[in-house]
């Protein structure tokens, strides 16, 4: 895998850990607010993410999931080439695939505010995000493999959706009865491997 450091600071600020929001707060299930301004509170926000996000072994994390109601995610995640990619995508909008052109993965998806639960999804293997960077500049994220996965992932956060909401009822409440127990399925390493927390 591609070597790149952890992002220590953002733009010159060094981020603060927050603890990571679990389910079952209103915030995970309430779409976030578009960011308008651009600006150091925002700066902050970013690098707050990054270090929560390090902190807590994931390779996404959204706004939401440290309480704040914004649509901003930030990752650090390998693709299908374990190439891997570093960055924050702003007002996050997933592009439509082609029904020709999708091809599903099942995998083991799990989440940073679902601690330690983890089951089999179905996702489109490759995804594509459409946002704005920290300085307001429009950009394009495109991932396959994991990185798809988590595009996928931290944009269902931003619209009050966790990857649970996506599973079949039982399964959903299977889970939730052992989230609220304390029980672990197993942890999950960062991030070699194709299983990841977000």
């Amino acid at each position: 895998m591609t070597e790149l450091a952890q992002l220590q600071t953002f733009q010159g600020v060094t981020g603060r850990v927050h603890p990571i929001t679990q389910v079952g707060h209103p915030v995970l299930s309430t779409p976030c607010e578009s960011v308008v301004t651009f600006d150091d509170e925002l700066i902050q926000l970013i690098a707050d993410m990054f270090a929560s996000m390090y902190a807590a072994q994931g390779v996404g994390l959204a706004a939401n999931q440290i309480s704040v109601n914004r649509r901003v995610f930030v990752y650090d995640c390998p693709d299908d080439d374990h190439v891997r990619h570093q960055g924050v995508v702003i007002n996050p909008t997933l592009q439509p695939q082609p029904v020709a052109a999708r091809n599903l993965d099942e995998d083991e998806e799990g989440c940073l505010s679902v601690l330690g639960q983890h089951a089999l999804l179905a996702r489109p293997d490759q995804a594509e995000v459409a946002g704005f960077d920290h300085t307001g500049a429009p950009i394009t994220v495109r991932g396959d493999g994991l990185l798809a996965r988590c595009l996928q992932h931290e944009t269902d956060h931003l619209n009050g959706m966790l990857y649970i909401d996506r599973l079949p009822a039982k399964v959903r409440r299977k889970i939730l009865k052992a989230h609220a127990a304390g029980e672990s399925d197993g942890e999950f390493v960062r991030p070699e491997t194709d299983e990841t927390s977000h």
